[in-house]
């Protein structure tokens, strides 16, 4: 493995700041905190920052040579409102916040990367680094973006990275194309009419259309998608009555839909909409349909992601950097991948037990509350986007 090594010399520096932002996580917008650390650490190491964008991000600036060059490196900075199970010593002081998906570790690594490349500048040209709020939910991503991100700091590319379990320690993945899968929600509302349970004839109960639509729904997926088209339809709660023997007014269903594709999403909505309007209407009962689109689908550009590739194997080796395997799991990166040309990509955390590295964390699992970044996974991480930066703006 070709790690920097005075990046490695630090890596008790770099773990002991990741370690105190996950003792002091804290939520989409309110990253007031990790701003501050941040901002602190780049202004040490002489690196100009802006502050303020999406609310909390921070910009810094490291510039060299001459050349108008440009590529943006991003890292996430939010947690989860979740209480954290670990017992260890820097386990979240916050009731009900927890860094349950590795956030404070992507943050430490693009830190100890802007160290290195404000104290070396071995390139020719501008990188930018964005540490982003509001990943988890809050779409932080979409918010620097129309606060000018893009505008103010004009670059070429931009590229994301997050931790992954279940890869090796040491691996990185990457492909072309979709990833990660598009997030959106919908809320259905059957309006019927209420009765006695004894005497159903005399109402329009909304309970068995609900059944139906839950069933129907997967038929979109089976029956409507093409086979090669992935897409997931799933209804997570439905919400009706208050005793046993009362037919409801009315019944809710919600849950999410996730795609790889706009075209594709567009489809499912579109017969989501029509299998509720036509069965509500013939059990004469009417619908209320709300369908919010959150994220879009995380699609890299096929020559950024050769390009990653490329760097990723001049540091562990062409057998340690593995195919992307897209996930419906959902990121606001896309947001930025929409606006530039980038990648995004993911780097092992390891699997199972951390004790066993002499970590102290617990299971290797995102958004699981005995969750831990693997500290060992620091110095790569952020060799990785020291390299990115530098061969991407290598003198010509």
């Amino acid at each position: 493995m070709n790690l920097i090594d005075s990046i490695v010399s630090q890596a008790a520096a770099v773990a002991e700041l990741r370690r105190d932002l996950h003792a002091h996580p804290e939520l989409c917008f309110n990253e007031f905190r990790t701003a501050d650390v941040v901002a602190a650490k780049l202004t040490e190491w002489g690196i100009p920052i802006h502050r303020g964008l999406g609310t909390t991000g921070v910009v810094g600036i490291v510039k060299a040579g001459t050349s108008n060059r440009a590529i943006g490196l991003r890292a996430d900075m939010d947690a989860l409102p979740m209480q954290e199970a670990n017992t260890f010593a820097h386990a979240s002081t916050e009731r009900g916040k927890m860094h349950a998906c590795g956030h404070d570790g992507h943050t430490a690594m693009l830190l100890a990367a802007a160290q290195y490349l404000a104290t070396q500048r071995n390139f020719d040209g501008t990188v930018y680094l964005i540490f982003q709020p509001a990943e988890e939910g809050g779409g932080g991503a979409r918010e620097m973006i129309q606060d000018g991100l893009f505008e103010k700091f004009p670059m070429d590319a931009v590229f994301g990275m997050h931790n992954w379990p279940g890869m090796v320690l040491g691996q990185f993945a990457v492909s072309s194309g979709p990833v990660m899968a598009s997030s959106n929600e919908f809320k259905i509302t059957l309006h019927g009419k209420g009765g006695h349970a004894a005497m159903p004839h005399n109402a329009l109960d909304p309970v068995p259309v609900a059944c139906q639509l839950v069933q129907s729904f997967q038929t979109i997926i089976s029956r409507n998608l093409k086979p090669i088209d992935a897409g997931v339809i799933s209804v997570t709660m439905i919400h009706a009555g208050e005793a046993t023997n009362v037919i409801p007014n009315s019944c809710e269903l919600q849950g999410t839909v996730r795609t790889f594709s706009l075209a594709v999403l567009d489809q499912i909505e579109q017969r989501m909409r029509v299998m509720t309007e036509h069965l509500c209407a013939a059990s004469c009962l009417r619908a209320d349909i709300e369908f919010r689109r959150n994220y879009p689908p995380t699609i890299n550009s096929a020559a950024e992601a050769d390009f990653a590739r490329q760097v990723m194997t001049d540091i562990v080796g062409a057998d340690q950097v593995l195919a992307q395997e897209p996930t419906m799991g959902a990121e606001d990166f896309s947001f930025m991948l929409q606006a530039k040309p980038g990648c995004y990509v993911f780097i092992g955390n390891g699997d199972g037990d951390h004790r066993a590295l002499g970590h102290g964390g617990g299971p290797c699992m995102l958004h699981n509350p005995s969750y831990d970044f693997n500290d060992g996974l620091l110095p790569l991480g952020a060799t990785y986007w020291v390299r990115l930066a530098e061969v991407w703006l290598k003198p010509l």
